[in-house]
């Protein structure tokens, strides 16, 4: 069963994935909406990273529907780490795109992931050759850390430790899925379906001490190498084998298709 658009909170509905109904309701409650396709599409999502053992890695997930800041900033997983938009965001039926903006996650991965592994996720549906951040933090002058995606042309991925180590690729299309994945002391990079670039060793995990933005990297407290790119989709987590980051790809990408936003 799915709510009708307009949205009636109910505390619990019959064959209505729990986790799912406390999304959609935590939407109403901040004042958004989702369309009848968007409520389809978010609870299938949820569904199929159950059924890929991918739910539980997720700590933060923002599918990015509903065309409003309300909808946009919630945690798809849990009340925790809503999201919070300076101004300067576009909001569309195909994803959010800033304008020297950003989100705040309020998703501390010194705090929540520290020196476990790590997998950070943005869904970009802009072809551009603009150096740019997309998620993350960097905790600069103070240390070192590097947790963050960078998406260009040249394709800098910037990963863990310090000092910094990366995965640097080419790209012809900055359009797509993209993973940055840390897991068996390897540092790896996803486009889409397949891993892009080397493999990095890491000597140690480590998590920078701040909230991780979408739409710019956050610099030690400051919006730094500001995206333009509209984003479809954003998550934060546990470090993935190879084998869950291709099937997080095939379920991000189902769920992009039933919207028509696919890329």
């Amino acid at each position: 069963m799915i709510l009708s658009s307009h949205g009636l909170i109910a505390s619990s509905i019959s064959g209505v994935d729990a986790d799912w109904l406390a999304y959609y309701n935590r939407v109403v409650t901040a004042g958004g909406s989702l369309t009848t396709t968007e409520q389809s599409a978010t609870l299938q999502l949820v569904l199929d990273l159950k059924a890929n053992s991918l739910w539980t890695p997720m700590k933060a997930i923002y599918p990015m529907v509903g065309a409003s800041a309300a909808a946009c900033a919630q945690n798809l997983k849990s009340s925790s780490f809503t999201g919070t938009f300076t101004s300067g965001w576009t909001f569309a039926s195909t994803g959010v795109t800033p304008l020297a903006s950003y989100m705040n996650t309020g998703f501390n991965l010194s705090t929540q992931i520290g020196s476990n592994p790590l997998n950070m996720s943005f869904y970009n549906r802009t072809n551009n050759s603009l150096s740019q951040g997309e998620i993350g933090c960097y905790n600069n002058p103070a240390g070192t850390t590097d947790n963050e995606i960078l998406i260009n042309y040249s394709g800098v991925f910037y990963g863990f430790n310090s000092p910094s180590k990366y995965v640097s690729i080419s790209n012809s299309d900055s359009r797509g899925f993209y993973q940055l994945n840390a897991q068996a002391l390897n540092l790896k990079a996803f486009k889409n379906s397949s891993q892009f670039g080397a493999t990095v060793s890491l000597t140690t995990y480590t998590s920078t001490n701040l909230n991780v933005y979408v739409g710019g990297i956050n610099n030690n407290g400051t919006l730094t190498t500001p995206s333009t790119k509209e984003c479809a989709f954003a998550s934060i987590g546990d470090g993935l084998t190879d084998t869950q980051a291709g099937n997080f790809y095939t379920a991000v990408q189902a769920f992009q298709t039933t919207l028509s936003r696919q890329v």
